[in-house]
């Protein structure tokens, strides 16, 4: 038996990392409250076979999941509805590329990276061209246009750009 194991050392987030995600979940908890979606913040995996056969597991900094029964043990089988990872410095790259790369490969609807240091939040939103998934770039939402911040797929939720970024310094 073959093991393919990568141990990859990973500093821990920073405070402001925790806090970006511990707002967003805090803010759509409550509004899926009646619904049967959940917000699930860093500690929930996923676990997908990719296209040239290989298996991945990746944990999202927060996850919108609507089909909260597709899992094996602690990790869900299916993709979410919507991912949000707040960057860093040892992380950017990863989300920027490989990430989002698996996120499109799973056909995650809706992919938004948060930029904690220049404050930016970027939302993607899954199309296709020529029959393949394809992110495109709908808004950078920043400082100067706070009301533009939405959820695509969940139009619903509302989102409050000064209590996302609340505590941060």
């Amino acid at each position: 038996m073959s093991l393919d194991l990568q141990i990859v050392d990973m500093a821990g987030a920073t405070p402001d990392h925790s806090t970006v995600i511990t707002n967003f979940v805090n803010m759509v908890y409550n509004q899926l409250r009646d619904s049967t979606c959940r917000v699930y913040p860093d500690n929930v995996q996923y676990k997908w076979k990719l296209n040239d056969g290989s298996e991945k597991t990746v944990i999202p900094d927060v996850s919108i999941n609507c089909q909260i029964r597709s899992r094996k043990g602690n990790s869900f089988l299916n993709a979410p509805q919507f991912v949000l990872e707040v960057l860093s410095p040892s992380t950017e790259k990863y989300d920027r590329t490989e990430k989002k790369e698996i996120y499109r490969e799973e056909e995650i609807p809706e992919y938004w990276i948060i930029d904690i240091r220049n404050r930016t939040i970027e939302i993607y939103d899954l199309d296709y061209e020529n029959g393949e998934p394809k992110y495109y770039l709908i808004d950078t939402i920043t400082a100067e246009k706070p009301n533009a911040v939405h959820l695509i797929h969940f139009p619903h939720i509302k989102i409050d750009w000064d209590q996302l970024f609340d505590g941060v310094d």
